[in-house]
């Protein structure tokens, strides 16, 4: 953490002094030497008083001014070193503290932490029934407490039967025994990744008499003409890159452990190829995300190498949008070299509807734009006041635990009407989520005036009291959002797979990155296994010649359960 000296800023103080004041001449002077001679020594006398209660009067000043100065300097060098401590509790409790990522520091002891804290019971899982009661009511079956959940009846089954051995088939009587019934038992199995090559055979039919030109069988259109990558390749390239997080340099060597060379350049080419052919469709998901009622946005960093007239080790930025009808969601992705309010704008223009974002300067000019209208995420201001509890003094409650006990309420009023209609999430905002906003704001009011602004707790409560306005619209329908968590959470799959590509290369792949980032996350917004709709796009793309074909290929278009079952053949 860069630390450097605060600015001490110092205000003035009151150096005024009072005047000299000497006794008044008379209007007419005395004429003897004896009268003036005393009066002369008078107006000495008092002038020699008069200086002598200035020299008084500056000391006084002087040492007032001394004293405010020290007074100042000590409260603004007080106040810097709390915000220094403060600094430091919430450093160490992002470095070691508990989060809701628990565990992700503990790789090299997981699985002895994991299996310490479970019993062997869930270890053996039982075997679903074919019918139940509560299926056939229409019932969910509720899994038992402490069991593993039954597994999957859409998995293949490989039965292994094992027989009594015939010698032990006799019954004590004499008789031979008969199969009255079955024990079994089931263990999930896995097969290996298997690398083999797909030999395209085309026929050629000619003449018998040599008269007319040979006819050669068609070759289907492939994803990456030129290369020898079948489009189940492509798909599982891309799968362990943008959804399992791991680098092209990873899966090379995944690949040379199976036999086969693919060099890291190459399979960021085929990357980038297949991106190019992809983009339709991220095209095409662009268009839907504005005919949602609102978008959220967000961004995160991103380093790319070769960024023309930037640095290396620079920030380049992925824009993230979520969006889209409520039977539509998308999520797209987009990638600039800035973070400037430029990028925003140029993203969504045209878009008319409700935005959601945190409280960064760079959507103002956005959110200015005539048919925008802006909503700030409640997630934000509960996550600042959540910090300035943390550097209160060890298990004694402050204000900062009242603004994140009333943030509860209207959040626990979102959680009861999550399931609700539009109209009867509005009338419950209305009616128990507005009281509770105005309890909050009287207490901002009065909390306020007496915290230190740059204390944890004093940024908090500005940030709450500059973004009131915006924070407070969600009330106004139904089927508005209260944060910006959905933006937030589509943003999670980039942050975790970066952690391990660490970076890209060139703008070229950081723009692949984002439109397969964006049609993966739609994919599974839209209920979709990402590797089941990556591969029906992969082998059906490259023959689509017409929007409608492009079109049929877009998640809410598709059934899960024809591509589930297509996985199964």
């Amino acid at each position: 953490m860069h630390l450097t000296a605060p600015d001490i800023i110092i205000k003035r103080p009151d150096l005024s002094l009072p005047g000299i004041e000497l006794p008044p001449l008379p209007v007419e002077l005395p004429n003897d030497v004896d009268s003036l001679t005393a009066l002369l020594h008078a107006q000495r006398a008092a002038f020699f008083t008069a200086c002598q209660s200035i020299e008084q009067a500056a000391a006084d000043v002087q040492n007032k001014a001394i004293d405010s100065i020290e007074s100042q300097v000590r409260e603004q060098v007080s106040s810097y070193i709390n915000h220094l401590i403060e600094q430091f509790i919430l450093a160490r409790h992002r470095q070691f503290g508990v989060s809701s990522e628990q565990g992700q520091g503990r790789l090299f002891d997981e699985a002895e932490i994991l299996a310490t804290e479970t019993t062997e019971a869930p270890d053996t899982a039982p075997i679903p029934p074919e019918s139940s009661a509560s299926s056939s009511e229409g019932k969910p079956e509720v899994k038992a407490r402490g069991k593993r959940a039954p597994l999957p009846p859409e998995l293949p089954r490989v039965d292994i039967v094992h027989d009594v051995p015939e010698s032990e088939r006799t019954c004590p009587c004499g008789t031979p025994m008969v199969v009255i019934g079955q024990q079994i038992s089931e263990q999930l199995d896995i097969v290996p990744m298997q690398i083999r090559v797909l030999r395209h055979v085309r026929n050629t039919y000619g003449c018998p008499g040599s008269i007319h030109a040979p006819v050669t069988a068609a070759l289907p259109a492939q994803p990456l003409p030129k290369s020898n990558a079948s489009p189940d390749f492509l798909t599982m390239l891309l799968i362990v890159k943008y959804i399992d997080g791991l680098p092209l340099a990873r899966f090379e060597y995944v690949l040379d452990r199976h036999g086969v060379k693919v060099p890291r350049q190459t399979l960021a080419r085929w990357v980038i190829g297949a991106a190019n052919l992809l983009q339709p469709l991220h095209n095409l998901m662009r268009d839907t995300l504005f005919d949602g009622p609102f978008i959220h946005m967000d961004e995160t960093v991103v380093q790319v190498l070769k960024e023309n007239g930037k640095s290396p080790t620079s920030n380049s930025y992925m824009w993230v949008q979520a969006g889209g009808p409520p039977d539509k969601p998308v999520v797209i992705y987009d990638y600039d070299p800035s973070r400037s309010g430029t990028v925003p704008t140029r993203l969504l223009q045209g878009y008319q509807g409700y935005l959601m974002t945190d409280g960064y300067d760079g959507y103002n000019a956005l959110a200015r734009t005539e048919g925008i209208e802006h909503l700030v995420c409640w997630a934000h201001v509960r996550r600042k006041f959540i910090e300035a509890t943390r550097v209160q003094a060890k298990g004694k409650k402050g204000r900062a635990d009242e603004a994140v006990a009333l943030i509860g309420k209207l959040y626990g009023i979102e959680k009861e009407y999550k399931d609700a209609s539009d109209p009867e999430r509005f009338l419950a905002r209305q009616k128990f989520s507005v009281p509770v906003l105005i309890q909050l704001r009287e207490w901002l009011d009065k909390t306020r005036p007496a915290v230190v602004p740059g204390s944890a707790l004093g940024k908090a409560l500005s940030y709450l009291s500059d973004y009131w306005g915006k924070l407070i619209r969600y009330v106004e329908r139904g089927d508005l959002p209260i944060d910006n968590n959905r933006c937030e959470n589509a943003i999670r799959p980039f942050v975790i797979g970066r952690k391990a590509w660490l970076f890209s290369d060139t703008p070229a792949g950081a723009n692949a990155s984002a439109v397969i980032y964006s049609l993966l996350q739609t994919a599974k917004a839209n209920g979709h296994e990402p590797y089941a709709w990556l591969r029906r796009v992969m082998r059906d793309l490259p023959a689509a010649r017409t929007v409608e074909e492009i079109e049929a290929l877009l998640p809410w278009n598709l059934h899960a359960m024809d591509l589930t079952s297509e996985m199964m053949c």
